[in-house]
């Protein structure tokens, strides 16, 4: 499966399987050009929330 930007709902160039751990991940969407941080397990994908430095 392709992920999609969370702000355009674009197809960017990563894909994830079933069995595909992602945490902090920094997707890039080639369609808006913007860069957020994702967390995605079990192929549900959430925004990545920032530790409290």
């Amino acid at each position: 499966m392709w992920i999609r930007c969370l702000n355009c709902q674009g197809k960017t160039r990563t894909k994830v399987y079933k069995d595909t751990v992602l945490l902090n991940f920094p997707l890039y969407c080639p369609k808006c050009k913007k860069e957020i941080k994702v967390d995605v397990v079990q192929l549900n994908m959430t925004l990545s929330k920032e530790p409290d430095a």
